[in-house]
């Protein structure tokens, strides 16, 4: 431990070493912090201190603009389904149906339409108001269109449409048929 003391001691003052100066043949001036032939120690200023002085930023005049899609959320939109009734029976095996939105005003740039059937969106996002679904199920459901934006905030919806989706089944007879031997 006293080792450790006395190299520590050592250190520092090799810290605090001296500045030598001194002028070459060609009129140049050398520092170093080892002794050269011809050197003089220069002496430092304990109390030497660098400071920079950085004044205040200035306040910018920026007016910030509204980003755009603030401003095309303010149009406002009725939607309708057309197509298909209220309460109407869709006859596909297949679970085919076809669907019209009517939308007042007309879509603003970056808002699409997108259907929800029983709560579940069933379509992508589109400009246009007319659907081609698949393969629904058969039974009663609830339509509904959406005017959103792409990161999916809703701007605006129309009323639930029920309807319903008859698929015909394979009737098994109940009896079997009357055989051909009556006798």
């Amino acid at each position: 431990m006293r080792h450790l003391w006395i190299m520590l001691a050592l250190i520092a003052m090799s810290a605090h070493g001296a500045i030598y100066k001194w002028v070459d043949k060609d009129g140049k001036v050398h520092y170093s912090d080892e002794p050269h032939p011809n050197a003089e120690v220069v002496q430092l200023n304990e109390n030497t201190q660098n400071s920079v002085t950085i004044p205040a930023p200035k306040p910018l005049n920026i007016t910030p603009l509204a980003p755009p899609a603030a401003t095309e959320q303010q149009a406002s939109y009725q939607l309708a389904i057309t197509s298909p009734q209220q309460d109407a029976t869709i006859r596909s095996n297949a679970g085919d149906l076809m669907v019209s939105v009517n939308v007042e005003p007309r879509l603003a740039s970056g808002h699409h339409l997108q259907l929800f059937i029983d709560g579940v969106a069933a379509t992508e996002l589109q400009a246009a108001g007319a659907f081609q679904l698949h393969d629904i199920d058969r039974g009663e459901h609830q339509i509904e269109a959406k005017v959103v934006l792409q990161n999916g905030k809703v701007l605006a919806s129309s009323s639930a449409t029920t309807f319903f989706m008859h698929q015909a089944g394979l009737i098994q007879p109940r009896f079997p048929a009357p055989s051909a031997k009556n006798n």
